[in-house]
């Protein structure tokens, strides 16, 4: 084992901060080094957080991983900002809500730009997942950006996925919409001392009434208080997920990809026989990429043009 991989088995924040950032610009080395630690990775649990823009996401991760750090349980948090289109920057603001925990080394808050990737994640956000998973966290705490009603990849990349509402979205059509709402392991109604949360609530159990199998709990927060905090950390701890299986390197599946598909498991499946035309402007770059991912399988065709 090399002495950076070393490093970030026994717990150095500094070398896993610099590996996360070499792994988000595609470094060779970095990359090496993730593959690396791959036999590590398997043992944390999975969640992801989603749901529209100014749900409470980040204040709820940031009280969710207090709860996950008074059972002495380590937490990685990936926060994923959106790119301006304009400038090309982020502001990665999300880690503003998370200032209680800078001095704990228990936790380590990343904060991460789309740069261009969709489905409310960045490109490198797996990748970064399973680096955090080899780096020995408890749990992985993926947080997307605020996402409307078809961004539903992190379904393909957590083990539990909730799904975060917050009252005076909108009427009961919302709810049926196809999308967003149907990934969820767990809904939580934040914010739920405003004003429409026992509407938001019977909605959702009008939508749960008519799928078949089992339905998703309904949780109320108000995660500026802590208040059903505790609630939902013991709905993710009781959800099913088989640990110590090798961590797939094709973790997000595309968009309509059915559930027995996402969830076999526990874990997401890998795409099989998939082939991928890609242009790109240097060649070897893109297949050290597709390689370290653990996506290319067998170059087809290599073209100059």
């Amino acid at each position: 084992m090399t002495d950076w991989a070393r490093k970030i088995r026994e717990g150095d924040a500094r070398s896993l901060a610099r590996a996360a950032t070499g792994v988000e610009n595609r470094d060779p080395h970095a990359l090496a080094v993730l593959r690396e630690l791959e036999p590590f990775c398997g043992h944390a649990r999975l969640v992801g957080i989603t749901g529209p823009p100014g749900a409470g996401k980040s204040t709820l991760v940031d009280a969710l991983a207090a709860a996950i750090r008074k059972q002495a349980k380590t937490v990685a948090v990936l926060a994923v900002d959106p790119t301006s289109h304009l400038t090309g920057g982020a502001i990665l603001g999300d880690r503003i809500r998370m200032q209680q925990h800078h001095a704990d080394a228990g936790i380590f808050i990343r904060s991460m730009a789309t740069r261009g990737g969709s489905g409310g994640l960045a490109r490198a956000t797996a990748d970064l997942v399973r680096l955090m998973d080899a780096a020995g966290k408890d749990y992985v705490i993926i947080e997307t950006v605020g996402v409307g009603q078809d961004e539903v990849e992190i379904a393909g990349l957590a083990q539990v996925t909730v799904v975060v509402l917050v009252p005076g979205m909108g009427d009961d059509v919302q709810t049926i919409k196809a999308g967003i709402m149907e990934i969820a392991d767990i809904f939580v109604i934040n914010k739920s001392d405003l004003p429409g949360a026992d509407n938001v609530e019977r909605e959702l159990q009008a939508m749960l009434s008519l799928a078949e199998g089992p339905k998703p709990p309904i949780i109320r927060t108000v995660a500026r208080d802590g208040t059903g905090v505790a609630e939902l950390l013991a709905a993710i701890e009781d959800r099913p997920a088989r640990v110590g299986q090798p961590f797939p390197a094709a973790a997000v599946l595309p968009r309509g990809a059915p559930p027995e598909r996402r969830r076999q498991a526990g874990r997401p499946a890998p795409l099989e026989g998939a082939v991928v035309t890609l242009r790109v402007t240097d060649p070897s770059a893109a297949v050290e990429t597709l390689r370290a991912a653990g996506l290319l399988l067998e170059l087809i065709e290599e073209t100059s043009s």
